[in-house]
């Protein structure tokens, strides 16, 4: 089961670079469209796949589908807004993104009672349809100015600008760190609950509750970033997430490995909560000094996120079998990081950065 879903994750990271490259070059819309094609097409396959090894390549190309939207989002925002507006409007896309896991694995339940597995896949095929209509909707919202061709040489220099800003660089790694932790959450938190716990049968209604109460933080942290600003708001939740994990690991240390189940719920909660509520902070943040290669960026920052937070999870979701302090190791050094690179990262500027300076004439001698 969880390589089913790390190989969902690892196309998603994959496709982060490629479809944010085509997006500064042939425009958001048409590239989106591009995306939520193949991801239909993957969740098709995965739905007859006739053995295992057909079903992880169907969800990898699901996968690379779905890093379309992923990374086009944060591009598609930063073409509209900028400052603590863009990290409120980030705040709030994240927190309806969050409702799909507050009511997906109810939903795969009931379908499950009248069906086979396959159908679970199946659903996703006309979600993709309904993503296509609202894109035609919505239009395009890449400025023509900001078109980018696509050669060596704007990629290299996309992805110049891109390490070269401190400010996007550390809370990109911020992002890695802080994703690589909750996607622990999300790897591993059926089989604790199911194996570790017993508790197989509430799964549905217990990951709903923890997505529910993510959703309500996010939302609540996108009202106080309006207020305080995307760096004080992301700052606290990223210490939050040390305080929780360095309280987890003690009880799960002092418990052998099984503090008592509510204990683990309220603690991994609070930990995905504050987490959440540190991605779009810091994902404005490290988008701003990006407009003129936001695509690039965003899918830099997608492959780094999304594909580094993925595989730092699986590092961990290996060692999870009868003992959950793995997983509280690996929340304590994750939060740790991100936190350090938070800090690290507000040293830097966020001045919108030129991929191609004007060049000055040189001086005579």
């Amino acid at each position: 089961m969880s390589l089913v879903v790390t190989t969902y994750f690892l196309g998603i990271g994959a496709g982060q670079m490629f479809w944010g490259l085509l997006s500064d070059r042939y425009g958001r819309r048409p590239v989106l469209i591009s995306g939520l094609v193949l991801y239909g097409l993957g969740a098709a396959g995965s739905a007859v796949s006739g053995n295992i090894a057909m079903l992880l390549i169907a969800r990898a190309v699901w996968g690379f589908g779905a890093a379309a939207p992923s990374v086009l989002r944060n591009s598609i925002a930063r073409d509209i807004y900028s400052g603590d507006r863009l990290a409120r409007i980030t705040s709030v896309t994240m927190a309806i993104f969050l409702v799909g896991p507050a009511i997906a694995p109810s939903v795969g339940e009931l379908i499950l009672l009248g069906g086979s597995w396959r159908y679970v896949f199946a659903t996703a095929v006309p979600l993709a349809v309904l993503g296509i209509h609202w894109t035609l909707r919505f239009g395009e919202t890449l400025d023509p100015a900001h078109v980018r061709p696509i050669s060596a040489r704007t990629f290299a220099g996309g992805v110049r600008i891109f390490f070269g800003s401190r400010t996007t660089l550390g809370f990109t790694l911020s992002m890695m760190f802080a994703s690589g932790a909750f996607f622990i959450y999300l790897g591993s938190g059926q089989p604790v609950i199911d194996e570790i716990y017993g508790l197989g049968g509430w799964f549905a209604l217990l990951f709903a509750g923890t997505a529910t109460s993510i959703a309500t933080t996010v939302l609540a942290g996108s009202r106080l970033i309006s207020r305080y600003g995307a760096h004080n708001v992301g700052g606290v939740a990223s210490a939050a997430t040390v305080a929780v994990a360095s309280g987890f690991l003690g009880v799960a240390l002092v418990g052998d490995g099984r503090p008592p189940f509510w204990f683990w719920y309220v603690a991994v909660t609070a930990f995905a909560s504050f987490t959440t509520v540190t991605t779009p902070a810091f994902a404005a943040l490290a988008m701003t000094p990006m407009a003129r290669v936001a695509g690039v960026a965003s899918g830099m920052n997608g492959l780094l996120v999304i594909g580094g937070g993925s595989l730092l999870a699986a590092i961990v979701d290996r060692r999870i079998n009868d003992s959950v302090t793995p997983m509280a190791v690996g929340f304590l050094a994750y939060s740790i990081t991100a936190f350090a690179a938070m800090a690290w990262a507000r040293g830097g500027s966020a001045e919108v950065l030129d991929p191609e300076p004007e060049k000055r004439p040189a001086r005579s001698v």
